[in-house]
């Protein structure tokens, strides 16, 4: 027989970098205790300098009180947990993590705890590590869930209530469809920036790439800010959406083609059309800044 969820207060991170530790300022700020996991002493000081949560520690122990408990780790660590944090969870507790990818996830965590929600807030900076936490990330971006036919609704209820006290959209959907959509929408994104970042890099001409870095101002930063972020998450990310990232890159590589036609036949008329057609559809993806 399942125990009933516990109601206190507590709320544990396991991981306190940037989605971890912004986590643990804002929920400060709405009066939760939370208690913060860092698998190192000296993140484990600067987290404590920072504020990330009132209590910090290496030891997975300080956990036990917890009622709710956020896997805020790297997507890698997550799809395969150490037995020391299994251990360590409260069989009680809400579980939920916050990888972009969720089949994986969900595959993996449904048979470690009966709580486990799997979801994904869509917030984010190209920061990482103890310094990156910072306040109001998440307000007003989109936290989803993907729950299953095994999911337990008062666990998914409480993660709810968390998204939304943070000042998220809520919503949910399958875990293959948040991967698809996630794929073309975040994941595509980081590998199509970083293409952009490496071409340039291997300009042989000095005097055009000194030129370049000269000339380079807000268009070509906010094209490859997250093609410049975190390298692991990028690979580890990649790595567990494959087959949805393949698929999209494919579909790119269609489009690229298109405007590529255009331009040797000097279609300027239908690209015009194209480009309209960009203009108009783009505000329909930035209702939300979905980071």
């Amino acid at each position: 027989m399942k125990k009933q969820l516990n109601n206190s207060n507590n709320i544990g991170i396991i991981g306190l970098g940037l989605i971890g530790g912004s986590l643990g300022l804002d929920l400060q700020a709405l009066g939760y205790e939370i208690y913060g996991v860092t698998h190192r002493a000296d993140t484990a000081k600067r987290a404590e300098e920072r504020g990330l949560a009132q209590t910090i520690s290496n030891d997975l122990q300080i956990l036990k009180n917890c009622s709710i408990i956020i896997l805020a780790l790297p997507l890698s660590n997550i799809l395969q947990p150490d037995s020391g944090l299994i251990d360590a969870l409260p069989p009680n507790a809400v579980i939920t993590d916050v990888g972009s990818v969720k089949g994986p996830v969900i595959e993996v965590w449904e048979k470690l705890h009966p709580y486990f929600i799997a979801s994904h807030p869509m917030a984010g900076t190209n920061q990482a590590g103890v310094e990156a936490g910072r306040r109001n990330l998440f307000k007003e971006k989109t936290w989803v869930a993907t729950p299953t036919a095994k999911t337990n609704p008062k666990s998914l209820e409480v993660v709810h209530q968390l998204a939304c006290s943070l000042g998220c959209k809520w919503i949910t959907t399958n875990a293959d469809l948040h991967d698809q959509a996630v794929g073309l929408i975040s994941h595509l994104p980081v590998l199509i920036s970083g293409a952009l970042l490496h071409m340039i890099a291997q300009e042989n001409d000095q005097e055009i790439s000194t030129l370049a870095k000269n000339l380079a101002s807000t268009g070509f930063a906010d094209t490859t800010r997250v093609g410049g972020g975190n390298p692991v998450l990028g690979v580890s990310m990649t790595k567990s959406n494959r087959s949805h990232i393949l698929h999209a890159l494919d579909k790119y590589h269609e489009s690229i083609e298109l405007i590529k036609e255009k331009i040797i036949s000097e279609k300027w008329e239908e690209l015009h059309e194209l480009l309209i057609v960009n203009e108009r559809i783009r505000p329909d993806f930035l209702k939300v800044d979905k980071t």
